[in-house]
């Protein structure tokens, strides 16, 4: 888009690519305008949504629970490892999520959350949330297609359902809410259909419904995958999380009852896990719109609940602070057996595992002295700073988790330096597909594929050597110096007998 001046037709290497609507190519290509063509170029669309979403949702719950439950949200929230993760990706995951997120901080103003005792008797209009809601569930839309639409208007009738506040509920289809959704997301999808007759067969039917309907796109995990996804999403304060679920079960269960507030963000999330659960494709990025209002929920609790219950948080975070621990300690006795891929490995993991340790036990310390005020306060507030350091080191961790480097730059360098020719560069398959997109992006062009034993006249990149038998007879080839230890591919040139002659640079493998 940025080269071509096309903002309609989204496109891969110059073919129309329906799967996702365009809103983070839009952001991205005006990144690449503004910044050149980076990495930080295009992972700053998804890192400035998930700040206007901490922030939107921060300001809801200042208006709903007060100043102290916005401020752990500003800290807890973004410091979680589904938003550290998805706010670094270059992926339409976290600009759908933070659209979304907006549009129902949005659509809690129209319903009347944020009423108080000072509100006027008579409710005036919400004028500027209804526009903003409108206009960001269009946003939503754009970034991701019509399950912002479902999810949004499942997570408001089950709030209504229960609260029998259906009265509110329909505030939410006023003229100015529907003028501004169909002014931000109706433009695209017109134009985009005119110009391409098949988009609605391959966005709409394929990558929508056939999606959700069908394991085709071969995504399909068992019902209890995104229980495994949100206690790994909400690390480290996961702990923090289950001892919320249990109390708050336990205070329903006696007293049967749940505020309108706690109720919007309760079905937010329910809506959320049980819509993609029953999907029969299942990816984690799926449920990311759920994490931003459990954490709400999991803070909530932590300053609503906790009278009485000061004693079983500490516990619960200290248990969890010493299971982290214990998990170090158990690595770093096995890393020499565990770590032979990557000698690094077991320093990485020890890191992370320190972090997330040392995380919940200051977490637990600052709750224990929470009556002695400000130190307390104090010591709870320095939870977050072992994930900001780990988050800050994070170049020089991940790498040690992988034997090569799965992110396609250590292949595109070593590429540049034996000063390959890229245009006669191809692929055998199998060939990692992540890995495939991710070399394309640095070389800017597309890799293509072939098969191993026509790999075709030029430069091939292989997971596994050649053998003589494993190439027609029509071929010559010869290994080229390569950095296999760092890549972990071979390459070799490719010549037809025809234009070799023989067997060139020394003798075949």
């Amino acid at each position: 888009m940025a080269e071509t001046g096309d903002w309609v037709t989204p496109r891969l290497y110059g073919k129309p690519w329906f799967e996702k609507p365009p809103l983070f190519y839009w952001s991205a290509a005006v990144c690449f305008k503004l910044l050149g063509v980076s990495e930080a170029a295009a992972r700053l669309p998804s890192a400035i949504s998930a700040l206007l979403a901490t922030l939107a949702l921060a300001w809801l719950t200042l208006r709903l629970y007060g100043a102290e439950t916005a401020r752990w949200l500003l800290l807890l929230l973004p410091t979680t490892v589904g938003m550290i993760g998805f706010s670094h990706a270059a992926a339409t995951d976290m600009p759908f999520s933070g659209m979304l997120t907006i549009a129902m901080v949005c659509a809690a103003v129209v319903v009347g959350l944020t009423r108080n005792e000072n509100s006027p008797i008579l409710a005036r209009t919400p004028w500027l949330a209804l526009i903003l809601f409108g206009f960001f569930l269009g946003s939503a839309v754009l970034a991701k297609g019509p399950a912002a639409i479902i999810l949004s208007s499942g997570a408001v009738f089950f709030w209504a359902l229960f609260t029998k506040r259906w009265r509110d509920a329909f505030r939410l289809f006023h003229p100015a809410a529907i003028a501004a959704f169909c002014v931000t997301a109706l433009p695209w999808y017109t134009l985009c259909a005119h110009r391409n007759p098949d988009f609605f067969r391959i966005f709409i039917i394929e990558h929508n419904f056939k999606r959700f309907l069908t394991p085709e796109f071969q995504h399909f995990q068992p019902f209890w995958f995104y229980g495994a996804v949100v206690t790994i999403a909400l690390l480290p304060w996961t702990a923090l999380a289950l001892w919320s679920l249990v109390v708050g079960s336990v205070q329903f269960t006696r007293l049967k009852h749940i505020s309108p507030n706690s109720l919007f963000f309760l079905s937010w999330v329910l809506f959320c896990l049980g819509f993609f659960t029953i999907s029969r494709s299942k990816l984690p990025g799926y449920i990311l719109p759920a994490i931003p209002a459990m954490v709400v929920l999991m803070i909530h609790s932590r300053f609503a609940l906790v009278s009485g219950r000061t004693k079983s948080l500490s516990i619960a975070l200290f248990v969890s602070s010493l299971f982290f621990a214990c998990c170090f300690a158990i690595l770093e006795y096995l890393a020499p057996h565990v770590s032979q891929v990557n000698m690094n490995f077991g320093i990485a993991t020890g890191v992370v595992l320190g972090a997330l340790s040392a995380a919940n036990f200051l977490l637990g310390a600052g709750v224990s002295f929470s009556l002695k005020g400000a130190f307390g306060r104090g010591l709870a507030v320095c939870c977050v700073v072992p994930i900001l350091l780990a988050v800050s080191n994070i170049d020089k961790l991940l790498p040690s988790f992988f034997r090569y480097d799965p992110s396609g730059r250590a292949l595109f360098e070593e590429l540049q330096r034996r000063a390959v020719p890229t245009r006669e560069l191809v692929a055998v398959r199998p060939f990692n597909r992540g890995l495939r997109f991710s070399l394309s992006f640095y070389l800017r062009q597309e890799i293509d594929e072939s098969d191993r034993r026509h790999p075709g006249e030029g430069y091939v990149l292989t997971g596994t050597k050649y053998f003589k038998s494993q190439v027609g007879s029509d071929f010559t080839f010869e290994e080229v110096p390569f950095d296999w230890e760092k890549t972990g591919y071979f390459l070799y040139k490719v010549q037809p007998q025809s234009a070799a002659g023989r067997p060139s640079g020394g003798k075949p493998q």
